[in-house]
């Protein structure tokens, strides 16, 4: 079993498909709009694993960042430098960095970064097996 999709509300749908398909090398499909009830959304076909499902419907609530559900979202670029770059990429293109890049107490490396929405995202390498790293 796997997970096939993580579907996402936005509230700029658009600039959400153009943040992912630029930065994470997404490849978006067609737009999907359903007039009877106002949902619309694309998926992201990312080169490996799951899909990302960007959803918009004008009418839902916002919500508070720290709540139930979904945490953050997280993208396994494989070195260390490639973290590094993907956050000097990103916080060029204004979202923040909240923490790292470091060494987690679980033994990646990693740094979170918001998209340009606030949705927290994970930047990491893949964990070594063995020991905990004190390094890269």
């Amino acid at each position: 079993m796997k997970i096939e999709h993580l579907g996402l509300f936005v509230a700029d749908l658009v600039a959400a498909k153009d943040f992912y398909s630029q930065y994470f090398d997404g490849q978006a499909g067609p737009k999907y709009h359903n007039p009877r009830t106002g949902f619309s959304s694309y998926f992201i076909n990312l080169a490996e694993g799951a899909r990302l499902e960007l959803c918009h419907k004008a009418d839902l609530p916002q919500v508070a960042t720290e709540r139930l559900g979904l945490a953050h979202l997280a993208f396994s670029l494989g070195s260390k430098e490639a973290v590094d770059a993907k956050v000097k990429e990103l916080r060029a293109a204004g979202c923040n960095l909240l923490s790292g890049p470091r060494i987690t107490g679980d033994g990646y490396y990693e740094a979170v970064v918001t998209d340009l929405e606030g949705n927290l995202l994970e930047l990491t390498t893949k964990k070594r097996p063995g020991k905990i790293p004190t390094s890269f």
